[in-house]
């Protein structure tokens, strides 16, 4: 409400604004610095991605290691084989970040203090999957590569490792990278629909794990109409392989990134439902 102030015979009242000018407002680039500082501040963060960075060179390599007897057959897949490793760190590493940047603040109470600076709920949600999905696609992408380089370093030695300029290597590389932000949002909007660490990452492994495992079970017929449609377990392959594995009932590698990032969209989406409307 403005104030007016009055003088006899001076200048006109003057208005006085109760409240800062629009511009003043907190916007969208200030909420993104203030999300990254959060990322790069808290030490889960880093020693999350310290060990996500560790684990899937060493697991690329002992993958690698455990496969060189077959490299001599031609349906050996060495790309896939090093690549595999940054599938299982993803999905049981780097969900994590993606279910403590949101479950983080409402453990520790701080999600009031963020809407207090940041009342704009939309804007506030979005910054944090923005910043997620930078952060973890650069992570993704390197450690992508990492683990290829990593795995076909032994494979040099039985004659049977890929360079990255062999057929589908540079896609199946790419495609990799891609698939670890899509699993940090899938963990994130999950976490955002939950709002407990614990129970967003149990949720999520069940979706990614025991779901698949379950529909394994089904006919014959069912199970191949049901498996191209689940975010995890062997409809993962695809995106890592290079050459033909004999499960023609998969989609391809570009179609199954795309299942799975539908999947991330949907709970993203659901999660930001809720945050507009749920109390903090």
């Amino acid at each position: 409400m403005a104030n007016l102030t009055a003088h006899p015979g001076g200048p006109a009242p003057q208005r006085v604004r109760a409240v800062p000018p629009a511009k003043r407002r907190s916007g969208v680039r200030g909420t993104l610095r203030s999300e990254f500082t959060k990322i790069r501040s808290v030490r889960s963060t880093w020693l999350t991605l310290a060990a996500f960075f560790a684990v899937t060179p060493a697991a690329a390599i002992l993958l690698s290691a455990g496969s060189s007897s077959s490299a001599g057959q031609a349906s050996f897949d060495p790309t896939a084989t090093s690549l595999q490793a940054v599938l299982y760190t993803a999905t049981l590493i780097i969900v994590v970040i993606g279910v403590l940047v949101i479950t983080s603040e409402y453990g520790t109470r701080m999600m009031g203090t963020s809407l207090a600076a940041m009342p704009r709920r939309g804007v506030l949600y979005a910054a944090k999957a923005i910043m997620l999905t930078s952060v973890t696609l650069v992570v993704g992408l390197i450690t992508s590569f990492s683990a290829f380089f990593a795995g076909q370093a032994v494979l040099a030695s039985t004659h049977g490792a890929a360079t990255i300029t062999s057929q589908g290597a540079l896609r199946a590389v790419l495609l990799t990278g891609v698939f670890v932000p899509c699993c940090a949002l899938l963990a994130f909007g999950l976490g955002a629909i939950i709002r407990h660490t614990a129970g967003a990452i149990t949720a999520l492994f069940g979706m990614v794990w025991v779901i698949p495992l379950l529909a394994s079970a089904l006919p014959r017929g069912w199970q191949h109409s049901v498996l191209r449609w689940l975010p995890g377990d062997s409809a993962l392959y695809p995106i890592t392989a290079t050459k033909p594995a004999g499960t023609p009932y998969f989609f391809g590698p570009y179609s199954e990134v795309a299942v799975f990032a539908g999947y991330a969209l949907i709970a993203v989406v659901a999660g930001a439902l809720l945050f507009l409307r749920r109390d903090a």
